[in-house]
Parts: structure tokens; C-alpha cells; sequence
């Protein structure tokens, strides 16, 4: 397969991005916008997440049945997200309908953001935080973060609080999307079957009225918190436990490293605490990995059990964390663990749709272009004891994943 990459800077910022496969009879089209959580004040907290419930509200072309409408009629694959540091909308298509994929998108990153769709969205976004306080992991992450993070913007909550929401004005989501939304805080991808002069020619054209702004992010030194916390809901019937440790940041190279380790502990099936506790039917569920974020990252893991278990399996899972220090991961398995990741990344690399979030988010991180056989080399390169090593300068055995959150019924 030959594929090649394209980049090009416009006069106001907006960076486009492609990843060509002339083998392709689709093509995904992505804004990734630099913006999220970390990115709000205390006073609007949430606004990202609610700003994107809005971008599906209507511009001033078009209603927000029209854009509804216009991606069924395109029979596009579809969607949004916010997370702490990006928001992304999306979508893909058969490659001969890219202009007006293009073109839909495009006009959505200026939305109209009336008062009256504010106001209905405003009651959606409530009703879903209510959801959300109904689920025990997200509240017990949401915890573990603002535990954690202790005051940095990482530890914000994507959906705010029923305050923040029902205070917020439309003003301020306005003056924040002018100032977040800017073209050169933006990174437009393309991936699959596209025609690149095309592609830049259309959205010079769409874009040109967009205006440059300062939309610089903070990056705050973190102090992590260690220690234990507990909260209790009498409507739960499990122990759930949330734990986090400082690990590396997505441009850091020995992500790659942390990710392999990860798997090896709890990357599901195979992996050392599946065999040691779920195998053993000691918990419900248990997940172990590494989640990279720009300028910082940590290890994360969560198990569930019985309450009468508790003490068991909290024993073996800080054992099995203790037992690394002796560096018995074996040469085996830590090839087996490279083999899973690289199977998992060629995979969801075969569609442009897949390939889009990895490709999007791997440039906006590292401002770099890596394609699916680099990466799969890189990770396959990584030998057991390099991997060790840097994990061990980064203080990971002494900390061994101390700070925890458990929810008690």
C-alpha cells in the first residue's frame, strides 16, 4: 500500500493534515480543536462539553434538522467528543463525497449559537450530569482526578457541575468560543481516498473569514497527591477502586515503554492481574494502563470485588505492582505484550475512519507524522530492559500506585 502525508499551514493557522491511500473508497474528515477541560475556569467549568452540544444547533446556512439531515443524506459515520484536552467532530464517508462532508463540517465550526438553543441544550446537558451521578465509575474517576490533579486544570471535570452549567451564560460560551475555536488553535485531518489541492483550495475558500487568536494553554507544574480517600453510596454492592501514579506525557518517548509495561500488568485477558485475580474469580473486573495527556501523564487502574474480598485483592494487586521491581517480566512476555498493541494499532489502522483519531491525535501531540508501520516499529523496538529502566528513573516502583479512591456501599 502506498500511502502519503500532506501538510499545509494557511494564512490564518488552521493546520490540515492528510494521510492519502489511493487504495481507499472512503475517506474520514476531522476538526480537532485544542480544547477541553483543562482549558475552563472555575466559573465555566463544563463549557467545552456543552459548547459541543451546541456546534449540532444550527449555523447561519443551516438549521440544526439541516445538519442532521445533510449527514444521513451523506450516509456518514458520524459524531463528537470532548475530552479534557481536545473536542473533535467528525465524519466519513465514500471518498466521492468528501467536498460535502468538507463542506458540512466546515460550517459548524461557526455555529449561530442562538439564546433559545441555549437555553433547551442547557436543561440536556443537566439531565446528563444527573445521568452521570447514577454511575459509580464516572463519579469515582471524576473524584480521583480532582484528588490527584489537586487544583491542576488535567484534574477538571469534562461535564462541569450542575452550578457551573445552570450559571453559565451564553455570553461566556460565546467569548469562549472565539477564543478557543480560533483557526490557529485548530488541526483539520483528512484520511483515505482524497484529492489534496482539492481539499486546500475548498477550505481556503471556507475558512477565510476565520480570525487568528491568542489561544495559548496553561501548563501548570504538577504535585500529585498521594494517600488513600474513601466515599460511600449505600446504593452500591461492590467495592470499586480507582488508582493513579505519575507516568509520561504524550510527547514523551518512553510512552511507548509505559504502554507495553501497562499491557503486561492489566491489559485484559493474558495479562498478570487477570490470571491473579480475575481468572481466579476474585474480582468483577480489573484494567490496568497508561494514559498519556499533553505535557503529563500517569498510570491508572480499576478493579471491582465483593466488600468481604477487599483486603485480598488489594493485596495481590499492590504485589503484583512490588513484584516488578524484581524485573520478573520475562523477555516472552513482554514480546507478547508488543505483539497485542501492534495487532491493535494495524487493525483499527485499515479504515481511514480508524485511522483518523490515531493519525489526529498522535500529530496534535507531537506535531509529527507517524504512519502505521513506523509506529508498529517503534513499538516493537522497545526492549524489555530500556523499557525498565525508564520507567524505574521515573519513580514508578516507590510510588507503586499509592494514591487511591474507593467507593464503599
Amino acid at each position: 500500500m502506498s500511502l502519503s502525508f500532506h501538510h499545509t499551514v494557511l494564512a490564518n493557522g488552521l493546520e490540515i493534515v492528510g494521510e492519502h491511500n489511493p487504495q481507499a473508497q472512503s475517506v474520514a474528515l476531522g476538526y480537532f480543536v485544542k480544547t477541553g477541560s483543562r482549558d475552563e475556569s472555575p466559573e465555566i467549568s463544563g463549557v467545552s462539553h456543552f459548547l459541543e452540544h451546541m456546534m449540532f444547533k444550527g449555523t447561519a446556512k443551516r438549521s440544526a434538522s439541516d445538519i442532521n439531515r445533510e449527514f444521513d443524506e451523506l450516509g456518514a459515520n458520524y459524531n463528537a467528543f470532548t475530552s479534557e484536552e481536545r473536542t473533535v467532530y467528525y465524519g466519513a464517508v465514500v471518498a466521492e463525497k468528501a467536498p460535502l462532508l468538507l463542506d458540512l463540517l466546515s460550517d459548524m465550526m461557526r455555529p449561530a449559537l442562538r439564546q433559545e438553543d441555549f437555553e433547551v441544550e442547557k436543561k440536556v446537558i443537566l439531565e446528563e450530569i444527573a445521568m452521570y451521578q447514577d454511575r459509580v465509575q464516572a463519579r469515582l474517576f471524576d473524584k480521583l482526578n480532582q484528588n490527584y490533579f489537586r487544583g491542576h486544570p488535567l484534574g477538571n471535570s469534562v461535564l462541569g457541575t450542575s452550578q457551573s452549567i445552570s450559571d453559565l451564560s451564553r455570553e461566556q460560551m460565546q467569548d469562549y468560543f472565539t477564543a478557543r475555536y480560533a483557526p490557529n488553535n485548530m488541526l483539520l485531518c483528512v484520511s483515505g481516498r482524497y484529492d489534496w489541492s482539492e481539499i486546500l483550495n475548498q477550505v481556503s475558500q471556507l475558512t477565510q473569514a476565520w480570525q487568528r487568536q491568542d489561544s495559548s494553554r496553561l501548563y501548570p507544574t504538577l504535585n500529585p497527591a498521594s494517600g488513600k480517600d474513601d466515599f460511600e453510596d449505600a446504593k452500591v454492592q461492590r467495592i470499586h477502586v480507582a488508582v493513579s501514579s505519575p507516568g509520561f506525557a504524550a510527547q514523551d518517548e518512553r510512552v511507548y515503554a509505559a504502554n507495553i509495561l501497562a499491557y503486561c500488568i492489566g491489559g485484559g485477558v493474558g495479562s498478570r492481574l487477570y490470571w491473579a485475580l480475575e481468572d481466579k474469580g476474585l474480582v468483577d473486573s480489573v484494567s490496568f494502563w497508561h494514559d498519556s495527556a499533553d505535557g503529563l501523564g500517569n498510570f491508572m487502574a480499576y478493579l471491582s470485588m465483593a466488600k468481604e474480598r477487599y483486603q485480598e485483592v488489594m493485596d495481590i494487586f499492590y504485589g503484583s505492582l512490588a513484584a516488578l521491581k524484581d524485573k520478573t517480566i520475562s523477555e516472552e512476555e513482554w514480546l507478547r505484550a508488543k505483539r497485542k498493541i501492534a495487532t491493535a494499532l494495524t487493525l483499527r489502522g485499515e479504515t481511514p475512519f480508524g485511522r483518523l483519531m490515531s493519525f489526529g491525535s498522535d500529530y496534535q501531540y507531537r506535531q509529527e507524522y507517524t504512519s502505521v508501520r513506523e509506529a508498529v516499529d517503534k513499538i516493537m523496538a522497545v526492549p524489555l530492559a530500556a523499557g525498565q529502566l525508564s520507567l524505574e528513573k521515573q519513580d514508578f516502583y516507590s510510588l507503586s500506585l499509592k494514591p487511591a479512591l474507593k467507593v464503599v456501599g
